[in-house]
């Protein structure tokens, strides 16, 4: 079975950093795209980063440019955020997401993610 699922979610304060990580099991995640969302109370799924299957390339949304860093260990089938310079905005349950497909033109904007992992609650005060 495919499956990814978050952990690291928490309570932070403002200023503070958490790391969020994703394991992926049920197939080899090496070739695909990874990415991360998170929906924030009243608001609408956003993309926050993605990572490319060779590990070349990354894209951050500007909201989190600059203080949140995504990174892999392909190896391990796992996915990291590094989430730095928290802020209360930044409150929102995050997903882990895999983009299968062989060419995705469309993955720094958030198209194509097609495996989901249940989410993990960040909260930061301030």
């Amino acid at each position: 079975q495919v499956q990814l699922v978050e952990s690291g979610g928490g309570l932070v304060q403002a200023g503070g950093s958490l790391r969020l990580s994703c394991a992926a099991s049920g197939r080899t995640f090496s070739s695909d795209i990874m990415g991360w969302f998170r929906q924030a109370p009243g608001k609408g799924r956003e993309f926050v980063a993605g990572i490319s299957a060779s590990d070349i390339a990354t894209y951050l949304a500007d909201s989190v440019k600059g203080r949140f860093t995504i990174s892999r260990d392909s190896a391990k089938n796992m996915v990291y955020l590094q989430m730095n310079s928290l802020k209360p905005e930044d409150t929102a349950v995050y997903y882990c997401a895999a983009n299968t497909r062989m060419y995705s033109s469309g993955w720094r904007r958030g198209v194509g993610y097609d495996y989901w992992g249940q989410g993990t609650q960040v909260t930061v005060s301030s």
